[in-house]
């Protein structure tokens, strides 16, 4: 299947990323569509990815921050509002059907994989501006969505999971923060934003997150 339309900054960077396949297919990734991916396994990554959304709420409270813009800062605040309401909520509901409660989640120990993405996304806001946080933030949340959409009908033990990112609210967030990515580059650095140097900064700091990305489906894969 063709990439999801996520804005031309997103088809832009995922071009240029050289992991990006590998990250959207790594045999985690795989291992989810086949159902053939070991229940620990899954679970390993449930209670690191629960540590990870809480860093990556933090860096979206850090975009609101760093917007100039109302729409800029309604749209990071509103992607805030989804992660600590929505998702890490169906975090904490999956790993208790599996004997995991929030304070075993709380209590878990960043793995070094999750600390370098985290650290490197956050590192990105602090000492960057908006696009930088945006070019290290669009590889979790667009490529989950394009990974969703390929994954969708697989069925399996995986489908809930699959369902949640190939679905319309996740595929329509990952439609809009195309478009803020959008407008924020337009609004920053002008309509011709992808011919200057600053582009090919933006870039690269999307391939290392994009980098960063496989490690952490390789830290799900090898297990605790």
């Amino acid at each position: 299947m063709s990439a999801p339309d996520y804005g031309h900054a997103f088809t832009l960077w995922r071009d240029q990323a050289p992991e990006w396949h590998a990250y959207t297919h790594h045999p985690f990734v795989e291992g989810l569509r086949s159902g053939n991916l070991p229940r620990a396994n899954f679970l390993h990554y449930l209670r690191q990815d629960y540590i990870f959304l809480i860093h990556f709420t933090r860096a979206w409270a850090l975009a609101a921050a760093k917007g100039e813009t109302l729409a800029e800062i309604q749209a990071a605040s509103a992607t805030v509002q989804a992660l600590a309401h929505v998702e890490m909520p169906l975090h904490v509901q999956i790993c208790a059907q599996a004997g995991m409660d929030a304070a075993a989640l709380e209590a878990s120990e960043e793995a070094p994989a999750n600390l370098a993405y985290t650290r490197y996304v956050l590192e990105s806001g602090y000492s960057g501006d908006f696009l930088d946080l945006m070019a290290a933030l669009a590889p979790c949340v667009l490529g989950y969505g394009e990974i969703g959409a390929r994954l969708q009908g697989s069925g399996g033990v995986y489908a809930d999971w699959i369902n949640t990112y190939a679905g319309d609210d996740y595929q329509g967030l990952c439609r809009d923060v195309g478009a803020l990515i959008g407008s924020a580059l337009v609004h920053r650095l002008g309509p011709g934003w992808a011919s200057l140097p600053r582009a090919r900064h933006l870039s690269a700091r999307f391939a290392t997150a994009t980098r960063l990305e496989v490690g952490f489906w390789q830290m799900g894969l090898d297990g605790p």
